[in-house]
């Protein structure tokens, strides 16, 4: 990434994390945040749209870039491919953006070892609780899947070492912790929200669960 101006910034975290707010919440601080939009082979959700959320494609097609060598990470989480697109992300570190990548902690390791230099950053509720009861507020998936994404999000909270800093996120504070990621960007060493200085972090997210 040495002929890029711009900086990798990869956001994760478990499924109900509220990521996705977060997110949109870094874009509209300052022009300089581009988003990634992924590709997936899951269906479209009624508040969703082809291009803005993801691109809704088969799993051919999908398939076919992969094989091509045009996508930068890929993963499957229930039963469903979800990768990052290589072109944009590429055209738009060129420009000198500040591109962000919302993926799942498999992307964010690939990530990792392409990109030694990306900051990332895991997001997380403040407890496992907090999680679960997200994750059931949604009213729009099976208890199968709730219980499939629990169990992955004590999976990726014990892969949190490959991250740089681990954010909480609390109900209602989306615009303050879009704040402090970009004040991490842009050098703000936050040193009590580095994962290297939270080894105990897991134990207290799930308690006694």
């Amino acid at each position: 990434m040495t002929d890029y101006s711009g900086k990798l910034i990869v956001i994760s975290g478990p499924a109900g994390s509220g990521k996705g707010t977060v997110v949109k919440e870094l874009l509209a601080l300052d022009d300089r945040y581009a988003l990634s939009v992924s590709a997936t082979t899951r269906g479209v959700r009624p508040t969703e749209k082809h291009g803005r959320e993801y691109y809704f494609i088969s799993r051919e097609e999908f398939e076919s870039r992969l094989a091509a060598g045009r996508m930068l990470e890929y993963n499957e989480y229930c039963d469903q491919l979800y990768g990052t697109p290589l072109d944009e992300m590429e055209i738009a570190l060129k420009n000198g953006k500040y591109f962000i990548l919302e993926i799942e902690v498999n992307g964010a390791s690939r990530v990792r070892e392409l990109y030694p230099e990306a900051l990332l950053i895991m997001i997380t509720p403040p407890d496992y609780d907090t999680l679960e009861a997200r994750l059931r507020g949604r009213g729009t998936e099976t208890e199968d899947i709730i219980q499939k994404r629990l169990a992955t999000a004590r999976d990726e909270i014990a892969r949190l070492g490959m991250f740089d800093y681990i954010l909480i996120n609390e109900e209602g504070k989306f615009h303050e912790l879009a704040e402090t990621i970009a004040e991490i960007v842009d050098g703000a060493p936050y040193d009590e929200r580095r994962v290297i200085n939270n080894p105990d972090f897991g134990k207290k997210f799930f308690g006694n669960k």
